[in-house]
């Protein structure tokens, strides 16, 4: 007969619990931050978790840190033009000399071919031209006021303008790097005024077209309902047509803006109308009244701010829309204008098709269009999908 060991229920009872108890408590743990944390928390916290939003987050901090330093990361002035630069291809920098670091760069000596009459550039690889970080240049002013001329790179013993070329030059000699520089500064400063005023003008309208409604709504929605049936392009002429000739470039800046924000707050307007109309009637809004608030302080203190995760995911994506409108009429010679620097005016160049197959690098201004559109669109996206409480 078989001898039997009696199970012990408290030893088999007591096991259990202490394997599974760490991972109650962290589900526990996590359930309790869930259900105290704020709505702007949860949007981070969702946010973080999209990997191509997070990216494309980077992808602008470093465009904007660009925006705000150009000064610095430019060794050239943008507008000095040499005939004897025409066209230049873009300068490699070799970083080592004889097995030691020493960025330098080779000399270049330009001729006329007696056959084509074209200008051709040769490397004289005879004469190094030394390459130094935090380099004396071209003078401005640090922060709009501090003179300094401090580059983050520079040669040694002559002007950038003179030996350096990045990323080539542009028909009439200017070196295209500072120039990219520049007009990244201004393309994303117009993207974000654009997009500012779109936000006060959508926000505004459509907020007090949905939480009034009758008549006012009525006129209002005509009046986007008009906007949204003109054609596009033709509106872009008429109004750069209406542009006079003889006004500034900082004139043209703001009048650019104000064009494509009168074009680009329809659809916000739209969005916003449809939340107040869900909105006015929930008991928040109805204790709001009955305690004594304005209605305007019930618009944009209760009921705009319940959604503002979504404003925001909007307005994010709008951004991409408005830099576009911006590079493409300042590509047609609708928006900016010479002497003014953006990516539209710098693709102006690429628009002759022979000079584009001479110099192909005329193009290399689209390539942060696409960059900065394609991280733009990314970051729309997650902040689109943080901020659906249905996700």
């Amino acid at each position: 007969m078989k001898e039997t060991t009696p199970i012990n229920p408290e030893s088999t009872m007591a096991s259990s619990p202490t394997e599974t108890l760490p991972e109650e408590f962290a589900t526990s743990r996590a359930e309790e931050q869930i259900a105290i944390a704020t709505q702007w928390q949860l949007m981070w916290w969702r946010f973080r978790k999209h990997k191509l939003a997070m990216a494309g987050s980077i992808i602008l901090i470093l465009f904007y840190i660009v925006a705000l330093t150009v000064d610095f990361l430019a060794y050239a002035n943008p507008y000095t033009s040499e005939a004897q630069r025409s066209l230049m291809r873009p300068q490699a920098i070799h970083w080592f000399d004889n097995g030691k670091l020493s960025p330098h760069v080779y000399g270049v000596t330009g001729a006329r071919d007696p056959k084509t009459f074209k200008r051709v550039y040769v490397t004289d690889l005879e004469t190094k031209i030394s390459v130094r970080l935090f380099a004396k240049g071209f003078e401005y002013k640090w922060l709009g006021f501090i003179p300094c001329n401090i580059h983050l790179i520079g040669v040694e013993d002559t002007r950038a303008e003179e030996t350096l070329f990045v990323l080539g030059t542009d028909v009439q000699g200017r070196d295209l790097w500072s120039r990219l520089m520049y007009g990244t500064q201004t393309s994303l400063f117009i993207g974000l005024a654009s997009v500012v005023l779109s936000l006060i003008l959508g926000v505004a309208l459509g907020g007090i077209s949905g939480y009034y409604g009758g008549i006012i709504d009525t006129i209002i929605q005509r009046i986007i309902e008009i906007l949204r049936s003109i054609p596009t392009i033709p509106l872009w002429l008429g109004l750069a047509a209406a542009l006079p000739g003889t006004w500034s470039v900082q004139q043209v800046y703001l009048a650019i803006t104000l064009i494509i924000s009168l074009l680009g707050w329809t659809e916000l307007a739209r969005v916003v109308r449809g939340r107040f109309l869900s909105l006015r009637q929930e008991d928040f809004v109805m204790a709001a009244r009955l305690a004594g608030c304005g209605q305007m302080r019930i618009i944009f203190r209760h009921m705009v701010p319940s959604f503002m995760s979504h404003i925001i995911a909007a307005m994010t994506l709008a951004l991409p829309a408005m830099i576009i409108s911006e590079t493409s009429l300042s590509f047609l010679g609708l928006g900016l204008r010479p002497p003014a620097i953006s990516w539209g005016v710098l693709l102006q160049d690429a628009q002759n098709i022979q000079a584009l197959a001479i110099s192909p690098w005329l193009l290399i201004p689209s390539i942060p269009v696409i960059i900065a559109v394609l991280a733009f669109n990314f970051v729309g996206d997650g902040l689109r999908d943080a901020a659906d409480p249905y996700g």
